[in-house]
């Protein structure tokens, strides 16, 4: 029988969007692991946490006695290690850039974040948004353009092909697709709306959106 090298640890799936960040990336290029999965909003949740992550956060990847917890950091420890992944573009310049925007997603768009939290399985439209918030669509909306525009000729994602950028913005897809359905107001010409469809269009995506409609039925259950 075979072992997964890693183990990564996670939060529940209609919520945590930053585990989905990692488990989306690796099961896209194919880099196997074992899912653990700790229920979040629980009385015991931070001590369950606690058996696997320093931090008292998920998500966390193992790999061996080694603990990444962070998932921007994580998704570089799998790109590092599966080269053949192309989880980065190959082009330094480019490469760059989609580094840039992953990071500005990881460090920033807090009043996005803190109003509307993902919620996939949820249609909860906000309208209107509040300033701060409409500010970080609008930005978004942009970023995505520009990454289309300028470097997706090769494919339907940001770089053209997949990369760790199209894993740390699918929970913003799931966001919009929850809380801003009509970008247009926002300054889409239609490539952020497209881009979103192409999201959820991933059979990764799928299984992810399933596997939270099983753990809420679990926990209604």
């Amino acid at each position: 029988m075979t072992t997964n090298r890693y183990r990564l640890v996670i939060g529940n799936k209609n919520w945590s969007s930053w585990s989905l960040r990692p488990w989306l990336a690796m099961r896209r290029v194919g880099v196997p692991f074992e899912e653990i999965n700790v229920r979040l909003r629980q009385a015991d949740s931070k001590a369950a946490i606690a058996k696997y992550s320093p931090s008292g956060m998920v998500p966390l990847l193992l790999d061996g006695d080694l603990a990444i917890w962070d998932s921007l950091a994580i998704i570089e420890y799998v790109a590092d290690a599966h080269p053949e992944t192309a989880l980065w573009p190959a082009d330094r310049r480019t490469r760059a850039v989609a580094r840039s925007v992953a990071a500005e997603m990881h460090s920033g768009f807090v009043p996005l974040r803190s109003t509307c939290p993902m919620e996939i399985l949820a249609r909860s439209p906000l309208d209107p948004l509040p300033d701060d918030v409409a500010g970080n669509v609008r930005r978004i909306v942009g970023i995505w353009q520009e990454c289309r525009r300028g470097y997706g000729k090769g494919g339907p994602f940001l770089f053209g092909e997949f990369t760790a950028a199209d894993a740390m913005y699918a929970p913003v897809a799931s966001r919009f697709r929850t809380y801003v359905p009509d970008l247009g107001a926002y300054g889409d010409d239609g490539t952020a709306a497209a881009y979103v469809d192409t999201i959820f269009a991933m059979p990764e995506m799928h299984a992810w959106i399933e596997g939270a409609k099983d753990e809420m039925a679990v926990s209604q259950g």
